[in-house]
């Protein structure tokens, strides 16, 4: 599914969080690497620095990628990560999506500002028009999170696909499939989780024309078990498919608010990756979950990657 991967620095070192995720997921999925810097006008008169800066960084990820697969005991003929660097000359979020475009990427990795006090840079600034226009799937890391999640190590113990049970959201399935698939010494679980919505107040209840003679706390409680019970059959067929081509899964089922739930399940599994899928080729500014994409993104630190329903097949 994935065969090139644009990374995205600036020379700072909140981008550069991102290098870590780079080697393993090139030296894990057998990726080519296309380091990108983007400058503007202010940065014209300092391009041999910029060209100096990210041929460095190409030959810094080179090193690491070897690393990793001596590690993982990757066979030499088997070692055909290239890597390169580029520069760009524009708009931030333009030159990016035009760079992708053009280059055939198949995934975006970028960082942007976390919650530890660190200022907002311009990577952040941009971060919002990329992951809402990117064709492709777009990992996305918050820097300034690293005492929560220590970045030198591969933070990918657990895959978290939320679902809803609609078409859209399943989008996300051959994704989480395909980071499952990576090599690594221990095998990556994917966990699918699915919340369920407290039942509403039907505006009027009578156990005689229902022919049900339950209580009002009898017939609440009747509705979320049927709900649970529905949800863990589901996620059930789910799993099945991922475990028939030996991918180790769990599942759990949750009750409440969708978002609420998502990010209090990946606040508890920090070396997790989320998976989620956006509504379509309008990106974020429609959603699979209404707002819960968008909540999830601002609220987690854990690195998310999303993807459009269109991009499934890609």
């Amino acid at each position: 599914m994935y065969r090139k991967m644009l990374v995205l620095l600036d020379g700072s070192e909140l981008s550069e969080v991102v290098f870590s995720f780079a080697k393993e997921l090139a030296a894990r999925l057998n990726l080519d690497v296309v380091l990108l810097q983007v400058y503007g006008p202010m940065g014209r008169d300092f391009v041999p620095v910029h060209r100096a800066y990210i041929e460095r960084a190409a030959e810094t990820i080179k090193r690491q990628v070897k690393d990793v697969q001596n590690e993982l005991s990757i066979p030499p003929k088997e070692r055909k990560v290239k890597v390169r660097a580029e520069l760009a000359d524009g708009h931030y979020a333009e030159e990016i999506l035009r760079f992708a475009e053009e280059n055939k990427v198949d995934l975006i990795l970028m960082a942007s500002h976390g919650r530890s006090g660190i200022r907002r840079w311009r990577m952040g600034s941009v971060a919002d028009k990329v992951l809402r226009a990117s064709k492709v799937p777009v990992l996305f890391i918050r820097a300034g999170v690293e005492d929560a999640v220590p970045y030198d190590k591969w933070p990918t113990r657990a895959i978290v696909v939320p679902l809803d049970g609609s078409e859209m959201a399943e989008s996300a399935l051959p994704h989480a499939e395909a980071l499952a698939k990576q090599r690594a010494l221990e095998p990556v679980t994917v966990n699918f989780i699915r919340a369920c919505d407290p039942p509403m107040a039907p505006t009027y209840y009578s156990p005689e024309l229902s022919g049900v003679p339950l209580n009002w706390g009898e017939f609440m409680e009747q509705e979320m078990t049927l709900s649970k019970q529905s949800a863990t059959e589901y996620l059930a067929k789910i799993a099945k498919q991922f475990e028939d081509k030996g991918i180790k899964t769990q599942s759990a089922v949750l009750v409440g608010k969708a978002a609420d739930e998502i990010i209090d399940y990946a606040t508890k599994n920090p070396f997790s990756i989320i998976v989620m899928t956006t509504h379509g080729r309008s990106g974020l500014s429609r959603l699979v979950f209404g707002s819960v994409t968008e909540s999830v993104l601002q609220a987690v630190s854990n690195p998310i990657l999303l993807t459009k329903a269109c991009q499934a097949d890609s």
